[in-house]
């Protein structure tokens, strides 16, 4: 057989997120009259927005509040605002985030677009390196190369054995020792040799103690790949489309392969009957069992299949019967083949695929499942297990670290030979990357107890999840065979998240700093403050409202149209450049002019109130006779917003 490499080609598949609760990031009013909750969030942003101001600034935050409540699709309009409208006040994340907003509403086309904007916009962002560059796979083979030791198995013949699975205290395998055919493959759909099972004890010491498994079993057509419950008493195994001993073939004349399933009744397989799932039109072959015995694992090129043959489970009810076949899903199938799976007795999935990156051929392959289902990338279990040539039908006993696999290897006896192997060095399944950290309080620096660490991955579904302990500290696990956000959350708090890339799984730390959602305030406070605005500055020798200041000021009457008892105090200030006498007035006339500003656009006058300060209180050492920069002088023209009631 001709050595093939299969390079694996980066296709994901995506699917439409269900949607993540969050928190929600809205604030609501404080229940005691003298005390209020203020949220630079959706509700104000968004009013403030709809009467058409908008800023980079805000279409982030807004852009985020969405985002962070799982509202991708409001999300995706204001991020396409903010990157359109300012491009150059976008940094690189909010094109990430778009991008995969966009990717969950399943647009996958600007999806990539956008994220193309992304790798433009960024030089040594590690996701912009995960996204161009594939892991060195054949540097990822050798890394689990070693692992085993491999003896040829005594009871091959010069004919072909392969499908080996554990019976007792021996072995079942299929083999067309006595039908005199030669022919090397055993692993396509249609093969046209004759091919029975035969079972072997652990304790026999020749060839001639391999004898066939049974009439009640083998037919005049195939029966290969078998599994049988751990009591002995149940045998699945495959075999041709056979019905009243006649073979059946499908439009193509194709006789296609089906899963039966015996009983040991009195020492003889009987009531043999075909798997409901069986069809006539495609075929279902080799069957694994999972270590519980509720699970069947099996073959199949049926309706949903990825590629030529993928893996895919059925549940078996308590009655025996049994639930709807279901696809294990591209982390596991592709659109090669995919075939003869085995699940070990610690919930590991062996497989032979011909379409992940491999040494040449069919190649095994590991991977852990979890409640049935794949969760990390799968493994290439290396040499010696693996070669450039057709590597099939691993099967391993946990307990002892010896197992059973064919080979088509030119080394062997014949067609396909049976391999034992000793396990001497564990395998490194998956990907797994320890993060760990803290959260915190942005402003007090105290730890956050009981604070919520979420593990999501890049279609938005949440992985896993943690708690912080009294210390504020979690410590997560991910899957680094993908990309995962770590998302912190708090009530009270908005959410803080960091993106990390595929990896090869070093530790990593990450501390979270969150900021209060929602601030209580009361008499004196700084209303401006407490919605952390931007400062409201005056160009020098005017009072009247800058362009650049009219946004913030439009925050502050969203904040009291939804407070309506909220009553404030516009102070207004002036640098030291000046007489004293002038800067009094003028410091006056700009707390008049934003108090007009806010009267002319809806709030009512009894609300309001002012006073100029002029240049009393300086927030720097810029006073009279001190050279200072514009900018300098600057910090002290302002505004500020002090709630009297």
């Amino acid at each position: 057989m001709i050595k093939r490499i299969y390079i694996l080609i980066g296709i994901t598949f995506l699917v439409g997120a269900k949607g993540f609760a969050q928190e929600k990031l809205l604030d609501k009013a404080n229940e005691k009259y003298e005390a209020y909750s203020f949220s630079p969030a959706i509700d104000i942003y968004k009013k403030v927005l709809d009467r058409g101001y908008a800023s980079a600034d805000l279409l982030k935050k807004l852009g985020n509040s969405y985002y962070f409540n799982a509202d991708y699709k409001e999300a995706a309009d204001i991020y396409k605002r903010l990157v359109d409208n300012y491009p150059d006040d976008t940094p690189a994340e909010y094109y990430f985030r778009y991008a995969q907003t966009l990717k969950t509403l399943e647009d996958y086309k600007t999806s990539k677009s956008v994220m193309a904007q992304f790798l433009e916009a960024t030089k040594d962002d590690e996701r912009a390196s995960a996204y161009k560059d594939e892991k060195d796979y054949l540097k990822e083979i050798k890394k689990n190369s070693g692992r085993f030791n491999v003896a040829p198995f005594q009871y091959n013949s010069p004919y072909s054995e392969f499908a080996p699975s554990f019976y007792k205290e021996g072995l079942i395998f299929s083999s067309d020792r006595d039908t005199g055919n030669f022919a090397r493959y055993r692993h396509t759909w249609n093969s046209k040799d004759f091919l029975d099972l035969y079972k072997i004890n652990a304790d026999s010491a020749s060839a001639a103690a391999v004898t066939k498994l049974g009439d009640g079993v083998n037919s005049r057509l195939h029966e290969s790949t078998s599994i049988t419950t751990k009591d002995g008493n149940t045998l699945y195994f495959t075999r041709n489309n056979l019905k009243d001993r006649k073979s059946v073939k499908d439009k193509s004349g194709v006789i296609r392969l089906k899963i039966f399933k015996a009983s040991l009744v009195e020492g003889i397989w009987s009531n043999i009957e075909e798997l409901p799932f069986n069809s006539d039109a495609y075929s279902v072959a080799n069957p694994a069992l999972s270590a519980d015995e509720k699970t069947l694992y099996f073959v199949s090129d049926m309706e949903g299949s990825l590629g030529a043959s993928d893996i895919f489970k059925v549940s078996i009810t308590d009655d025996g019967s049994f639930g709807s076949p279901e696809n294990l899903g591209n982390s596991v199938n592709t659109e090669a083949r995919e075939t003869f799976p085995f699940v070990s007795s610690n919930d590991v999935l062996y497989f032979s695929s011909d379409g992940h990156p491999g040494l040449g051929g069919l190649d095994v392959f590991a991977v852990q499942l979890e409640n049935g289902s794949s969760g990390d990338g799968v493994t290439n279990v290396g040499e010696p297990i693996n070669s450039r040539f057709d590597d099939f039908t691993f099967i391993i006993n946990e307990g002892t670290k010896r197992g059973y696999f064919a080979s088509n290897r030119p080394e062997g006896s014949g067609g396909d030979d049976i391999y034992e192997f000793l396990e001497a060095k564990p395998l490194l399944l998956g990907c797994k990357q320890p993060v760990s950290g803290t959260v915190m309080d942005e402003i007090s620096k105290e730890p956050l107890i009981g604070a919520t660490v979420r593990v999501i991955d890049e279609d938005n579904e949440e992985i896993s999840s943690v708690v912080t302990d009294t210390e504020g500290r979690y410590t997560v696990s991910l899957n680094c065979n993908q990309g995962n956000f770590v998302r912190a959350t708090m009530e009270g708090f908005i959410p803080s998240e960091e993106y990390l890339a595929k990896s090869e799984g070093e530790p990593k730390t990450i501390d979270f700093l969150l900021e209060r959602n929602t601030v209580s305030a009361g008499f004196g406070d700084d209303l401006s403050k407490l919605l952390q605005l931007s400062v409201i500055y005056f160009d020098y020798n005017k009072y009247n409202i800058r362009k650049d200041s009219e946004i913030e000021v439009e925050k502050l009457i969203a904040a009291m149209e939804k407070y309506p008892s909220l009553k404030i105090k516009v102070n207004a200030h002036t640098d030291s450049r000046g007489k004293d006498s002038y800067n009094l007035w003028l410091s006056q006339k700009r707390a008049e002019a934003t108090v007009a500003y806010m009267i002319n656009n809806g709030i009512a006058k009894d609300r309001l109130s002012s006073e100029g300060l002029g240049e009393t209180k300086l927030i720097n050492e810029c006073a009279n006779g001190v050279e200072c920069s514009p900018a300098k002088h600057e910090q002290n023209r302002r505004s500020e917003f002090i709630i009297m009631e």
